[in-house]
């Protein structure tokens, strides 16, 4: 079989894949492009409900969880949000800022995988779908991968197929087959900005299924302020999806359902409005289905007045601090990203380069670098790309 030779071999045609590839074709490399999936940029494409939430304009290294929470600065700062929003709008693809610095675009997703790949067309790159990639192996100072029924080789290999977010999709822990192939270590990873499932005393809440509300929700030392979705499994929602990525198993999240109330509401309620009930005053401020539910669970039956004030704060209490206790996550299947991956200190945060194997690069979401929900995911994908881009 004969090898066709390139400067440069990037496996994974997603948003990482595509900048690096694109970046290091405009400068002059000979680059080739490889994806199993039979389109490039899938997860782009059905991203932002088919608008592709590309970047956050509140990007910051703090936003980003990893085992070295420094690893992110140098390529974050070396690419930002303002620098791809310059490439949008060389393009003239319009788009609009929503919630909490997300960038959309107006129109579809597609407008951005198109902009890409004539990136990648400008610099000359050889973009090939849908076969597997059977084999890599790297002898004399080069890489060579068997995709379908043909051999590449190039001096220069870059890991960007991702993790196993959303297999449907067609995503694999491949990246991290291919990393232990090369000695790299790897973070456990698990499914991030993931729906939370419930069992034992909080099923009842599942009963709640459709129902949402804004509240504080914290796991570990972390906590966001957005909207909880009540579920026929458990928790979702982008406040629980933010939180999901920091809970671990056998832990709580602990929702405050009232964060916008001020400390002793309930107090005053029971002067302003004695004859009402707990359910009455709950029902003001939350879902009446929601407010009954945790009416019924914190017993005070009754109207307020026939309460004591150290019930009613006890009460209170509780509706700023309900712990729950997952039973475990909806899995990959429902993941939009993975915590964990190729290990951070395997690799350059200069260059994207690992520290042991000459020119093989990891880009994206395959490296133990995750995003908070809301485009930060997609930030650090063009800037990891861009990174890798520049080099080799």
């Amino acid at each position: 079989m004969s090898t066709t030779e390139f400067d440069a071999i990037v496996l994974g045609a997603g948003a990482a894949g595509l900048m690096c590839a694109a970046i290091a074709g405009q400068r002059g490399r000979r680059v080739l492009l490889l994806d199993h999936a039979d389109q490039v940029g899938k997860k782009i494409l059905i991203s932002g409900g088919g608008r592709c939430n590309f970047t956050n304009v509140n990007t910051a290294p703090d936003r980003f969880i990893s085992a070295n929470p420094h690893f992110a600065k140098s390529a974050l700062a070396r690419y930002t949000p303002a620098d791809f929003v310059a490439l949008v709008d060389r393009y003239g693809i319009a788009y609009h800022e929503k919630t909490l610095g997300q960038l959309f675009c107006d129109g579809s997703a597609k407008q951005i995988v198109a902009m890409l790949l004539e990136e990648a067309a400008n610099g000359g790159v050889d973009v090939r779908t849908g076969q597997p990639v059977r084999d890599v192996t790297h002898a004399d100072a080069k890489f060579t991968v068997r995709f379908g029924d043909a051999s590449f080789s190039a001096p220069a290999l870059v890991i960007a197929t991702g993790g196993p977010s959303i297999p449907q999709m067609g995503a694999t822990g491949f990246a991290y087959d291919l990393a232990r192939q090369f000695g790299l270590k790897v973070v456990e990873p698990r499914p991030a900005l993931v729906p939370l499932t419930l069992g034992g005393d909080d099923v009842l809440f599942r009963e709640l299924s459709g129902i949402a509300a804004p509240v504080e929700a914290r796991a570990g030392k972390a906590a966001f302020r957005e909207a909880a979705l009540f579920t026929h499994r458990g928790l979702s929602g982008p406040a629980i999806l933010q939180a999901s990525s920091y809970w671990r198993h056998g832990e709580p999240v602990t929702i405050d359902f009232l964060p916008d109330t001020p400390k002793d509401w309930l107090l005053e309620a029971k002067r302003s409005r004695p004859r009402a009930t707990l359910r009455a005053a709950l029902g003001a401020m939350l879902p009446d289905r929601l407010a009954e539910t945790l009416a019924e669970r914190l017993a005070l039956t009754g109207e307020l007045a026939a309460q004591t004030d150290r019930k009613l704060a006890d009460a209170e209490s509780r509706l700023t601090r309900w712990d729950f206790r997952p039973n475990g996550t909806e899995g990959f299947a429902k993941a939009e990203v993975t915590v964990g991956g190729i290990s951070t200190a395997s690799l350059s945060s200069q260059t994207m380069v690992a520290k042991t194997v000459p020119n093989l690069y990891a880009v994206g979401e395959a490296v133990d670098v995750t995003g908070w929900l809301g485009g930060y995911n997609f930030q650090w994908a063009w800037a990891s790309g861009h990174a890798a881009g520049q080099v080799i």
